[in-house]
C-alpha cells in the first residue's frame, strides 16, 4: 500500500533528490523545513544531504524517532529503517556538526536522541545494508573519541569546547567493542558529544566489565537494562549489583539464564533473594521483566510481592514454576495489567489449567502479546484454549511453536483466531502430522527440522487461506523452527558463536586434565 504525500513532502524529494543542489543550497532554506527535508532525504537514502542537514542543523534538538515517524506530510513511519548509508551520515553528521566554524547558523542544538530508531527483521531501503544496534553504539563511540584527539591536536576555535549536546542512545556493549565504549563514556566530560545511556545490553562480556561500565553509563538515567547471553550473572552477583547501583528510573529489566536456581538454595540464598526483591520493589518505575530459564520454583511471590508498580510485561518462559507460583500470578495485582506474558516451557494443561486461564481472564482485556512455546498444548486443549482466549480482543501476538497439534486443530484455530481484531502476528507449530509417527516433545534440535516439507507447506497455505478468506491479510503467519527474530543476536551472532566454542573447548580441557589425573 502506497502513503500518501502532501505537495510539501514531493517538493521536498524533489529538492533533495538533486544532492549536489541541494547541498548547495541548504544556507537559504528556512529552519522550519529542516525536518521535512531530513525525512524526505532519509526515505531517498541521500546520504550527502542527510549529512549535511544535519551538520547545519539550526533547530534545539534532533529526535530520530519524531523525524521519521509518521507525519503530517508524510504518514509511513521510516524508524526502523536503520540504512547503513543514512545513519553513518546522521551520525558523522553530527560530529562535523561540532568541527564546522562557518556554518550560517548559530549552534543551537542541545539533545540529540536516537533511541527512536527500531531494528526489524525485514528492511526496505535500496541499500540493503543496516546498522544495528552495536554498530550505532561502536560508531558513536568511535566518533567522540575522534572528536577529542582531532580538537586537543587543532586547538582551534575555543568555542567548539562550549559545545555541549546530549546524545541519547540505547548502547549495546559486547567484548568485541568494550574497550572503545569505555574510553567514549570516561571521556564524556570533556567531549562536546555526551553520550546519555538510556537503555543497555551486554552480551559476551565478563562480570567484571560489566560491572566496571555499567557504572560509567550513570545509572540513574537507564530505564532499560538487558544483560542477555554469555554474562555469568548469578544470584549473589545480582544482589551485589542491586546494592551497589540505584536504578531510579529502570523500566525495564532482563536477566541472564540461571541467575536463580532455587534446586540448590541455602537459607542464605532465601534470604538473598528476599533482599533482591526488596531492592527491586524499590524501583518505582519498573513494569517490565524477564528471568527465562532461571530455576524459580514456588519462589515467583518472593520476587514480585515486594513491588509496588503493576507488571505490564512478564517472561518467566522455562523457570520452572509451580501450582503456587502460577496461582499467585493469577491473584497477584500484576494480573490485571499485563500486556505481554511468556509462560514458555510449562506444561500448562497438565500442571495448572485452571489457574492459567483465571490468570488469562484477568489480564484479557490488555493483552497484546502471548506466548505459550513448549506447553504441551495438544489437540484435545485447543477449545479450552479458544475459550480463554475470547476475551482477548487486543491481542497483538500470539506464539506458540513446539506444541503437538495436528493439521487439522491448526485450521480450527486460526478460523478463530480471524476473529480477534488487533491480531498481526502468528508463530505456530510444525503440525504433529508432518513428523514421523512417535515423535517425542519437546523436539530436539536433532529432530527439529526432520519433518515432511510438502505436506507442511500445503498446511501452511491452508492456514494462510483461512486468513485470507476472512480477510485478514493485515496477519502474518510464520514458523520460526528456532525462535522468534531477534536483531542484537543477529547483529553479533558470529562473535557470540565464537565465545561459545571458545568456553565449550575450555570445558573440554578441564575436563581432559581432570581426567588424565584421575588416571
Amino acid at each position: 500500500r502506497k502513503t500518501m504525500k502532501s505537495l510539501r513532502f514531493i517538493s521536498a524529494e524533489a529538492f533533495v533528490s538533486n544532492a549536489e543542489f541541494a547541498r548547495k543550497s541548504l544556507g537559504a532554506v528556512a529552519h522550519d523545513l529542516f525536518p521535512l527535508l531530513f525525512k524526505a532525504s532519509y526515505l531517498l537514502e541521500q546520504g550527502e544531504v542527510i549529512h549535511d542537514l544535519v551538520e547545519n542543523w539550526p533547530l534545539f534538538d534532533f529526535n530520530m524517532g519524531k523525524l521519521l515517524g509518521a507525519t503530517l506530510d508524510y504518514q509511513e513511519d521510516l524508524s526502523c529503517r536503520t540504512c547503513s548509508v543514512c545513519l553513518e551520515s546522521c551520525l558523522t553528521g553530527l560530529r562535523d556538526y561540532v568541527l564546522n566554524q562557518s556554518s550560517p547558523y548559530m549552534k543551537k542544538l542541545k539533545v540529540v536522541d536516537l533511541t527512536g530508531i527500531k531494528d526489524v527483521e525485514v528492511q526496505f531501503c535500496k541499500c540493503k545494508k543496516t546498522m544495528g544496534r552495536w554498530a550505532r553504539t561502536q560508531l558513536l563511540s568511535k566518533l567522540c573519541s575522534e572528536l577529542l584527539v582531532y580538537l586537543q591536536r587543532a586547538q582551534g576555535n575555543p568555542g567548539t569546547f562550549e559545545i555541549s549536546i546530549n546524545v541519547l542512545i540505547d548502547l549495546f556493549v559486547t567484548e568485541r567493542n568494550y574497550e572503545l565504549v569505555v574510553q567514549a563514556l570516561l571521556k564524556k566530560c570533556s567531549c562536546p558529544l555526551k553520550i546519555c545511556c538510556v537503555a543497555f545490553r551486554s552480551d559476551n562480556l565478563t562480570l567484571q566489565k560489566f560491572f566496571y561500565i555499567i557504572k560509567l553509563t550513570d545509572p540513574s538515567l537507564l530505564r532499560k537494562l538487558e544483560i542477555v547471553h554469555n554474562v555469568h550473572l548469578e544470584m549473589e552477583h545480582l544482589e551485589m549489583l542491586f546494592n551497589s547501583i540505584h536504578f531510579p528510573l529502570l523500566m525495564s529489566l532482563t536477566l541472564p539464564a540461571r541467575t536463580f536456581n532455587v534446586r540448590r538454595f541455602t537459607a542464605t540464598d532465601e534470604q538473598m533473594l528476599s533482599n533482591i526483591g526488596e531492592k527491586m520493589g524499590e524501583m518505582s518505575q519498573l513494569t517490565e521483566l524477564s528471568m527465562s530459564f532461571s530455576i524459580l520454583t514456588g519462589r515467583i511471590q518472593n520476587l514480585l510481592s515486594p513491588l509496588k508498580t503493576p507488571l505490564k510485561m512478564l517472561d518467566v518462559s522455562n523457570c520452572s514454576l509451580n501450582h503456587a507460583d502460577m496461582a499467585f500470578l493469577a491473584n497477584s495485582f500484576h494480573a490485571n495489567h499485563l500486556e505481554a506474558l511468556d509462560l514458555s516451557g510449562h506444561d500448562i494443561p497438565e500442571l495448572y489449567p485452571s489457574t492459567f486461564f483465571k490468570l488469562l481472564s484477568h489480564c484479557s482485556s490488555v493483552l497484546r502479546s502471548l506466548t505459550l512455546e513448549d506447553c504441551n498444548i495438544q489437540d484435545t486443549h485447543v477449545n479450552m484454549l479458544i475459550l480463554g482466549l475470547s476475551p482477548c480482543q487486543k491481542l497483538q501476538e500470539f506464539r506458540f511453536i513446539g506444541n503437538p497439534l495436528s493439521s487439522q486443530a491448526l485450521k480450527h484455530l486460526f478460523t478463530f483466531l480471524c476473529e480477534l481484531p488487533m491480531l498481526k502476528n502468528v508463530e505456530f507449530p510444525v503440525p504433529k502430522d508432518c513428523y514421523p509417527i512417535g515423535i517425542t516433545y519437546p523436539i530436539d534440535d536433532a529432530s527439529l527440522c526432520r519433518f515432511d516439507h510438502q505436506k507442511y507447506e500445503r498446511v501452511a497455505e491452508e492456514l494462510n487461506l483461512i486468513l485470507l478468506q476472512a480477510n485478514r491479510e493485515d496477519v502474518k503467519a510464520s514458523t520460526p523452527l528456532f525462535g522468534s527474530y531477534d536483531a542484537a543476536v543477529q547483529e553479533t551472532n558470529n562473535e557470540l558463536g565464537a565465545s561459545l566454542i571458545k568456553s565449550f573447548k575450555e570445558t573440554l580441557e578441564k575436563f581432559t586434565t581432570s581426567f588424565n589425573k584421575m588416571s
